[in-house]
């Protein structure tokens, strides 16, 4: 059995139940890979706009910042299928590799050559679309290192770490890039991968939960229950070598009838062709993405928690990075008073994480998640209206606090309620939203705001968001929706 896998207990055995997650070595183990490598990709950020800021005019530079969210957004759905085929592990650990040897090697020819626009431009592409293999992977880890009733707690978790991770980036690739230049900042970021990978190679991954029904109702996951292998079967296969489950309808037309809809089940449970981890017989990528696709279609909960997510994120992007820029600037307060709302609105984010990591539950999940994040879009428009600086951060506290319980809420949602076989191509589906899609609003905003004033379209984006939990609050699934106990 490789070490990274955990095996069953024993059927007639006893198990202690698993820490918390905060008291988990393996969670801590992820949770320091995780933040090393935030770190790391927040200096990469500095390093590559800087180096871009010095070789060419500032039209050039944008575009290579801009240049490799192409690859992460057109890649992203890709990488969720390549998770779910080869286990997230094995993706996380081998793009945070790939990114520690691409960035060391990048820092090794700035100390020969002066980088040109097009190298640099280059290495923002390869970033990218190593980025949207690791993405969708490290949001599938979770659920696969803790119990389903910790993962509101990692969530939390993981927030404070995405928060530190953006204070402490800046400041020290600023640093190196003051003391050593550009090849300076790289080699600080890929020594933040490299210190990564022995983390990440140290976490261990449990076995399978039983699986969910496609469509979340209790009794077709019954059903599917009772079509599973017998008990034990699964204690022996290595997580990773698990493919991602498929419907029976799918598994008969390629050829897995000969028995019946329990040998299917079971067929699309375990690895075909052994247990070295490669899902030989499993379907081609581009059908993959389908399954993935119509499983989110089809489940009572994912399918208006996703939708829900998309309407509220295109809400809530635009004022909370180019809009607080504007109002900024529209009212005077200038880079001092934008500094204050940013660091406001972070403070409440964090909080939202402290409070999730410290309790670990929160009870009526989806409906808590759905009126906080109503009561936060309130916040959005009072920023706008805000006479003074002081008010208006009291206010994106309040948005950071309620959007960011919403959000986190959301993530662990998704997490629990995804089968685990899928959760690399739910997690890329969702993650494509936030990074590849919502920030097309950024222009229409600031078009916007210059045609109309701050005002209106800070209200009509919190109406937006209001509206997508509206929505949200009216579907019976996802409000009731909770996370395990």
């Amino acid at each position: 059995m490789p070490p990274h896998a955990i095996s069953a207990p024993a059927e007639n055995g006893t198990t202690p139940p698993p820490p918390p997650a905060h008291r988990d070595g393996n969670v801590l183990r992820w949770l320091g890979a995780y933040t090393a490598s935030m770190i790391g990709s927040n200096v990469y950020f500095v390093a590559l706009a800087w180096a871009a800021a010095r070789t060419g005019s500032p039209g050039q530079a944008g575009l290579v910042l801009a240049v490799g969210s192409v690859p992460r957004a057109v890649l992203m759905l890709g990488g969720g299928v390549v998770a779910d085929r080869w286990g997230p592990r094995l993706v996380v650990i081998g793009s945070d590799a790939a990114r520690c040897v691409f960035i060391l090697g990048m820092a090794a020819v700035l100390m020969f050559i002066s980088p040109s626009v097009w190298l640099l431009a280059s290495v923002a592409l390869v970033f990218g679309a190593v980025d949207a293999l690791f993405l969708p992977a490290v949001g599938a880890l979770p659920p696969r290192i803790t119990a389903p009733g910790q993962l509101a707690r990692v969530q939390g978790m993981s927030g404070l770490a995405t928060r530190f991770a953006n204070v402490a980036g800046a400041p020290i690739g600023g640093l190196t890039v003051a003391i050593g230049g550009s090849a300076s900042a790289f080699t600080a970021a890929g020594v933040l991968f490299a210190v990564s990978l022995p983390l990440l190679l140290s976490v261990r991954i449990g076995g399978l939960p039983a699986a969910k029904s496609a469509t979340g109702t209790d009794a077709e996951a019954a059903a599917e229950e009772r079509e599973t292998p017998e008990a034990g079967e699964e204690s022996r296969v290595p997580h990773d070598a698990l493919p991602g489950p498929r419907d029976a309808a799918d598994a008969r037309r390629e050829g897995a009838g000969e028995a019946g809809a329990g040998t299917e089940t079971a067929a699309a449970e375990k690895p075909a062709g052994g247990t070295d981890g490669k899902d030989t017989a499993s379907p081609g990528a581009g059908r993959a993405l389908l399954d993935g696709l119509r499983y989110i279609r089809r489940h009572r909960v994912l399918a208006p928690l996703i939708l829900v997510s998309a309407i509220t994120q295109l809400g809530f992007v635009g004022p909370l990075n180019i809009g607080l820029v504007l109002v900024s600037e529209e009212h005077g307060w200038g880079a001092s008073g934008l500094g204050w709302i940013i660091a406001a609105f972070s403070a409440g984010a964090a909080g939202a994480s402290l409070l999730l990591t410290v309790r670990g539950r929160v009870p009526r999940a989806g409906f808590v998640m759905c009126a906080s994040t109503i009561v936060g879009s309130v916040a959005i428009a009072c920023i706008a209206y805000a006479p003074s600086v002081a008010l208006a951060a009291v206010a994106a506290v309040c948005v950071g606090l309620l959007a960011g319980l919403g959000g986190a809420l959301s993530g662990a949602l998704v997490q629990t309620q995804t089968e685990p076989g899928y959760l690399g191509r739910v997690t890329s589906v969702t993650t494509l939203f936030g990074l590849g899609i919502a920030p097309l609003v950024y222009p229409v905003m600031g078009l916007a705001i210059g045609a109309w004033g701050s005002g209106p379209v800070f209200v009509a984006s919190a109406a937006l968001c209001a509206a997508g939990t509206t929505l949200g609050l009216c579907v019976t699934s996802l409000r009731t929706a909770e996370l395990p106990g």
